[in-house]
């Protein structure tokens, strides 16, 4: 086998490999773009082809794109939010009218979860996709 075509089976280091963009897929990019910036407190970015980008604090960016042909497929996308911001996101889905959640099954509308402890909620964005916002990061195995 050429060199060139040779893998190395050496796994890269966590601390190297990062998120940087996901796609978003939305009927309408603009509103749940404005949507999620609004409830995080972060602002939409100018557009970048066919992509409205919403920049999170972490060199992460959600790439809003439109899919009309299609039902969107929902899914789940969770935040790390400071303790000192979590009221006032709450406070803005309240403004707006949208039910936050304790819980991913959605069984405790209007109430928070104390997990790891912290604070967190679950609440859909226009097109469904299933949202969390959380003060401390889960503590896994």
């Amino acid at each position: 086998m050429p060199h060139d075509q040779q893998h190395t089976h050496q796994p890269a280091s966590p601390a190297t490999v990062q998120l940087n963009h996901t796609a978003v897929h939305a009927s309408d990019r603009h509103l749940s773009a404005e949507f999620i910036a609004g409830i995080l407190g972060l602002e939409v970015g100018a557009p970048f082809g066919p992509f409205l980008p919403v920049d999170l604090g972490n060199g992460v960016t959600l790439d809003y794109y439109e899919k009309r042909d299609e039902p969107i497929q929902s899914q789940h996308y969770a935040f790390l939010v400071p303790d000192e911001e979590f009221d006032t996101m709450i406070a803005r889905l309240e403004t707006v009218g949208v039910t936050y959640y304790a819980d991913p099954r959605r069984t405790e509308p209007g109430r928070i979860n104390r997990l790891f402890g912290g604070r967190g909620a679950y609440f859909d964005d226009p097109d469904g996709h299933n949202m969390e916002i959380m003060t401390r990061p889960y503590i896994r195995p």
